[in-house]
């Protein structure tokens, strides 16, 4: 064909489109009827045109993402056999957490030398021997690594350093000097999302936290060798701000790098939140993690792990799993999620929502370094309390109706039963302990009607061990 598909019908204007819409209306308020608004300052509209995008706010994801494993380094052998199943099983990468720094948990990583698997090593502690004890393995190993790392992170999500701020970041200055950790700068955002803060204040606390390490590593990086950033992030529920979310995370990198002159190489480990995962029709917690997944794909996420939707309830087992696995391979094999690069590019929606989440995100930021960066106010309490005030008001939402999960305060099955099913304890439990800080705490947004659902159960034990 010669001419375009479009050519024989004439263009409509976005002011067109609005005259047209405002007609059929019969005379209600178009901005009142048609205009949603949202808790992050933005007015959703009825449509978008090209007519208000002239520039375009289109950043390229990487066209290729990974299935991500998620395992416990804690029984050895176990973790072993467990790592090389899911190898077999489709696993791209592997993402391990280390509780300890116990060298026999060294042995893991030689088991696993032949099979060349991409690995995001999450530390719980800080221990430069170990680090270098670590080192010495994965650098006789043809593997990519990725390093877990993050003392900031400790501190908002417990209330203390591993040790204090000045070893903390000395050891992470010479971990980063590492052949096999070269350059590496985490940033664990998941505390924000999971803890109910708005899309917002995700970003802009995720670049406040991510600006802390790049102020600390300014003075003493090569220019010439790029910054390894990782930057772990969960995907909510509202499924086209959350692609927005990691378009507008990469465009705020890139921005703070421009400014520091340095260059970063970003890489996304995305997956599903925990704040809306139920107890109560557990198996729409599917539904929510595979729309929570897409939204990582489209919006450009490098790794994807998936929580299983008995995460909160169940010790790890196989069938949990190998379901939250196989529906990544299926989005990804059979959905052909990995086919094309930025799928969403010219969707103007997107861009807009994409454009006015960082120019919101960054007000919030440039907030937090006028008042002497992310760990001062964390230590002044501003971050905490900005959070619970967002995470209070989705509650209400949810009590009031405004906010559905389905199952728990809409379509309930009055015969789903739930004490005698649970394995580990699913609510947030508070310990007495000394802090430096006051914690930003992980809470999932049902558990207050949860409890009064098991309280209206016979017999409810409760378990006392947890994950």
């Amino acid at each position: 064909m010669s001419k375009k598909l479009f050519d024989d019908f004439d263009p409509v204007s976005a002011k067109a489109w609005k005259q047209t819409i405002q007609v059929d209306l019969k005379g209600a308020d178009y901005n009142e009827t048609l205009i949603e608004k949202t808790g992050e300052g933005i007015d959703v509209k009825p449509f978008y045109h090209a007519d208000d995008h002239e520039d375009a706010y289109v950043i390229n994801p990487a066209q290729d993402w990974l299935v991500t494993e998620k395992l416990y380094l804690e029984n050895i052998e176990i973790t072993i056999e467990n790592a090389k199943d899911v190898i077999d099983r489709g696993a791209e990468s592997l993402w391990v957490i280390i509780p300890e720094a116990d060298e026999k948990k060294l042995k893991f990583f030689k088991a696993l030398k032949d099979y060349e698997i991409p690995l995001y090593v999450e530390f719980l502690f800080s221990d430069f021997d170990f680090f270098k004890s670590l080192d010495a393995i994965l650098q006789d190993q043809d593997q990519t690594v990725l390093v877990g790392y993050d003392p900031i992170g400790r501190l908002a999500s417990s209330g203390n350093w591993f040790k204090n701020q000045k070893q903390d970041f000395e050891v992470l200055i010479k971990t980063s000097e590492l052949k096999s950790f070269s350059n590496a700068i985490n940033v664990d955002a998941r505390l924000y999302q999971n803890a109910g803060g708005l899309i917002i204040q995700q970003l802009a606390y995720t670049l406040a936290h991510l600006n802390e390490y790049l102020n600390l590593f300014q003075n003493s990086i090569e220019k010439t060798e790029p910054l390894a950033v990782n930057v772990m992030i969960s995907q909510g529920s509202n499924y086209f701000f959350e692609i927005a979310k990691l378009k507008a995370l990469r465009l705020l990198v890139e921005s703070l790098a421009q400014e520091l002159d340095i260059s970063i190489k970003l890489t996304l480990i995305a997956e599903p939140t925990k704040r809306n995962q139920t107890l109560y029709d557990y198996n729409m917690n599917m539904l929510r993690s595979t729309t929570e997944c897409m939204s990582a794909i489209l919006g450009g996420a490098d790794w994807i792990n998936n929580l299983a939707y008995d995460e909160i309830f169940h010790k790890r087992n196989e069938f949990g799993e190998r379901i939250s696995r196989n529906q990544l391979l299926i989005l990804k094999k059979e959905s052909y999620f990995d086919k094309v690069s930025n799928p969403v590019d010219g969707t103007y929606y997107i861009e807009s929502l994409t454009k006015e989440l960082a120019e919101k995100s960054l007000t919030i930021f440039k907030t937090i370094e006028a008042g002497k960066g992310f760990v001062q106010q964390l230590f002044e309490g501003k971050i905490q309390k900005k959070i619970k005030e967002s995470a209070h008001k989705e509650e209400e939402k949810l009590v009031s109706g405004d906010f559905t999960l389905v199952g728990l305060n809409k379509y309930q099955n009055p015969e789903d039963k739930m004490s005698q099913n649970l394995e580990l304890f699913p609510f947030l439990k508070y310990h007495q302990r000394k802090t430096l800080i006051e914690p930003i705490l992980e809470k999932r947004i049902a558990e207050s009607i949860e409890k009064d659902r098991l309280d209206g159960e016979k017999n409810v034990q409760p378990p006392k061990e947890n994950k």
